[in-house]
This record gives structure tokens, sequence and C-alpha cells, in this order.
């Protein structure tokens, strides 16, 4: 699963993707810190399925703090975009290509409107941050339009010439931003469009089209950042009344990066997402005694930093994946004596048989059955797990 951060220049957004990864990226107050987009691993936290069993699991990948589990997940944070970067503006469209595989954004705003719209420091509360949703809808609308339309006119003859299925055609084409045959047929017929003349188009129609797939392909959670300055808070409130289609939280991306840190060096016990830590040096200066104090009465008064809360959400709420672990009936170990080492996230309606391939081919291929571990019930290959599912495969071989 790849989860793309994105947002205007000097929001935050690589103070939040760094928060989430810990990578070594370059954090700056000005434009275009970021050229390259940043790859990382952050994680969602879900309730381990070793407290069940009343056991202590050994994950191969990502860690478990007092029966939470922290499963991995990659991000990829692009440079700011500005408005036009559709049309190239500021690199947009080549930051825009990064995001192809991603499947679901994270758009990271500065809530306490100290960013104009060219991504440029002001005065907190001179800005408006409503006008950065609409913005990054917009952008990513006319991406996808400029995805969908290039070579359209010669495209949609072809079809008309061979009687092509468009709806296939475009899945193909568009493939590489997740789109898929199906999703192009249901919007054909939501539009009303007409399936066999493609050329009759209009360019309104292609450009509703190309916003249902964006919506569909590259679902949105909104990061309201710098929550902490004041202000900042009155404008969550009124972007959660303007946009109730979007998840919006708010978050201190430099809370969390610090809290982070602090942990990483042993100042600090500290389980992400959790709304207090324990001081565990005696050698902080005043300095840092005041910012531990102040980020303190953040999560006093928020229960969090936001920023674990948002990658679950993207993870859980908008794409609603489930979190299964593979296990024994009679043995939740490995062959190293791990125990539940792995956790796997799928999409929702996954079926056993879909998890035994998920696993490893050969089991998919010599599935027999599946057990639920917690219930010790066998189930067919179209039984539909269920988040924290702890499944056995049994195999012909």
């Amino acid at each position: 699963m790849l989860l793309g951060v994105i947002g205007k220049p000097n929001t935050g957004k690589s103070t939040f993707f760094k928060a989430l990864t810990l990578a070594d990226v370059l954090i700056a107050n000005y434009p275009f810190a970021t050229i390259k987009p940043n790859h990382g691993m952050g994680f969602v936290k879900i309730d381990c399925a070793d407290s069940f069993f009343n056991v202590q699991c050994n994950p191969r990948e990502g860690f478990c703090i007092n029966h939470k589990r922290f499963v991995p997940v990659e991000l990829i944070d692009v440079a700011g975009l500005v408005p036009g970067a559709h049309e190239g503006k500021g690199m947009g469209n080549q930051f825009l290509d990064d995001l192809n595989q991603a499947h679901a954004l994270i758009h990271v705003i500065d809530a306490a409107g100290s960013t104009n719209e060219k991504g440029e420091p002001v005065p907190a509360n001179s800005y408006d941050p409503v006008n950065d949703v609409k913005f990054l809808e917009e952008e990513l609308d006319y991406w996808y339009a400029g995805i969908l339309k290039r070579g359209w006119e010669k495209f949609a003859r072809k079809i008309q010439q061979e009687q092509s299925d468009v709806a296939k055609a475009l899945g193909k084409q568009l493939s590489g931003l997740r789109v898929t045959e199906d999703m192009v047929k249901e919007m054909i017929n939501t539009l009303k469009l007409d399936p066999v003349k493609p050329a009759n188009w209009t360019e309104d129609q292609l450009m509703q089209l190309s916003t249902m797939l964006r919506k569909r392909t590259k679902p949105m959670i909104i990061a309201a950042n710098k929550i902490d300055v004041s202000g900042a808070k009155q404008n969550l409130e009124r972007l959660k009344k303007q946009f109730p289609d979007y998840v919006i939280i708010g978050c201190s991306a430099e809370s969390e990066l610090a809290l982070k840190e602090a942990a990483r060096h042993k100042v600090i016990e500290y389980t992400p997402g959790e709304n207090k830590f324990t001081i565990l040096s005696d050698k902080l200066n005043d300095k840092q005694k005041q910012a531990l104090q102040f980020i303190q009465e953040l999560l006093d008064q928020n229960g969090s930093t936001g920023a674990q809360e948002i990658i679950n959400k993207a993870v859980f709420d908008v794409l609603q994946y489930i979190a299964i672990f593979p296990g024994g009936l009679n043995k939740l170990e490995d062959q190293y004596g791990n125990i539940l080492p792995d956790c796997f996230l799928l999409p929702p309606k996954t079926t056993a048989l879909q998890f035994a391939f998920n696993i490893h081919t050969d089991l998919g291929e010599h599935f027999i059955k599946a057990i639920d571990v917690k219930t010790k019930r066998a189930v067919g290959k179209e039984h539909l797990l269920k988040n924290l599912d702890v499944v056995e495969i049994i195999t012909s071989k």
C-alpha cells in the first residue's frame, strides 16, 4: 500500500512525513524545499491479536508496544503543489505524476492560515485554508483530465471505427492511475455517456469523468496542520462544516516529530497516538522542559498530536482496509519460534482464498479451507475476512 503526502509548499508537509517515518528529509521554511519525492515507511496502529491469546508477538516488520501493533505502510512525500501545477507551474506535472500509484492521499494544509497560495509565509490567520482544499481538488481534476484527454480524438475515433469496448480501453489506458474497466463502466452509466460514440463526449463530460475517477482512485484525507497555533482550531471547525465529505483531522506535525525524536534518543517513553509520555532523562535543560510541557498541554487538549490518527484513518476509514494475521490453530509461531510475526493490510471484502494468495501463491493454488483461529471455525474460500482476524490456511500439500 502506498499513501501520498501532498500539499502546498511550507505547510509542514515534509515535517509531517518525517514525523511518521523518521526519514532523513530536508525541512526548510521556503517553497520547494522538496524537489525529488521522498519515500519512507510509516505505521498504522492496531490492537494486536497477541492480547487475545495472552502472548507477546514478535513482528517480522514493524513493532508492538503494550499489545499495540504498528504495521508498516509506504509513504511518498512529493514536492509542494501550487495553483497551476497541472500546467507545469512549479514543476507540478512532474510532482503529480509521482502520485500515480498512490492508493490514497494525505493533504497537509496550514490550518493556521500562515502560508499564502504560493507557499510563502504570511502572518497567522491572514490566509484562508479553505482555499487550499479547493485548489488541490481542482489541480488533481485537471491532472486527471489532462491524462484522459491526451490523444483523445484519435483514441475515440479508433474506438468507434473498431467498435471496441471503450470501458476496457480506458481502463487499460488509465491503469497507471489505478483505474479499472469496471470503474469506467460504472461511471459511463452514471454520466449517461454514449459507450459506442466516445468522440461525441463533450469537454464538460470528460471533466466530470475525470473528477469521478480521481475521487474513486485517489481518495483523500485532510491533515489540518499547525493546530497548536492560535486561531487554527476555529479554522478547523470551519473546514469541517464546508467540506463534510472529507475526513479532516487537526494535527501538530512538529510536536509529533519532537516526541518521536525524543523517544528515539531515550529522553522520553512515548507510544505514537497516545495522550501522554514519560520523561526518562534528568538532564533536560529549561528550553527542552518548556517544549515538552507545551506538547503535553497540546495532548491534554486534543488527545494526541493527530499524526497517528491521520494515517490510521487514511487506511482504515478512507480506504476501509482490514488487518489480518496468519496463524495456526495449534501453533501461532513460525518455524523460527516467532509468535504472530506477520500482519497483512488488505482491501475490504477480501476472501479467505485471496488472503491465501497474498501470503503465497502455493497456498492459494492448493487451498482446501481456512480456519478462523479465534473462533476455531472452518470457513470456505469465499468467506469474507474481518478486521483483526487470525487465519490459518489448510492446503492439499
